[in-house]
């Protein structure tokens, strides 16, 4: 089962983008509550190359890397990749009030397809919050 999510961010394409692809970026808007965060990332984005990042929880009692290999990077729309048995294609599709990042991703079978959606979205919605941020709007 495929899921899809997606969020409108009011900035242009090239800071979209970079907010997305830059390791510095990452570590500030991946996590979905803010009892979590980001402690590496790491990202070779060409097709071939790896990415990884590091979630823990701030309190020390868990955590969990998340990596994968890109298999397809066409720069400024789609970002496709595999981590484990599963895929994650990601685009960014300009319009006229900013960019629309869509997530599409393989379901896991431990948690619920709501659980996934619900975490997802709160990352997406972190990283448009930290985007918006980012340009000062």
């Amino acid at each position: 089962m495929k899921i899809t999510i997606e969020a409108n961010i009011a900035a242009p394409i090239e800071v979209v983008w970079k907010a997305w692809t830059t390791p510095d970026d990452i570590k500030q808007w991946n996590a979905a509550s803010d009892d979590w965060h980001t402690t590496q990332a790491s990202v070779d984005l060409r097709v071939g190359g790896m990415f990884s990042s590091r979630m823990e929880a701030k309190d020390g009692s868990m955590g969990f890397d998340f990596a994968g290999t890109y298999t397809e990077v066409v720069t400024h729309q789609r970002i496709e990749c595999v981590f484990g048995e599963r895929t994650l294609r990601v685009e960014f599709i300009p319009g006229p009030d900013g960019v629309m990042v869509r997530e599409t991703f393989d379901a896991e079978q431990t948690h619920s397809e709501e659980q996934q959606r619900s975490g997802w979205q709160a990352i997406l919605n972190n990283f448009a919050r930290h985007v918006v941020r980012k340009i000062g709007a």
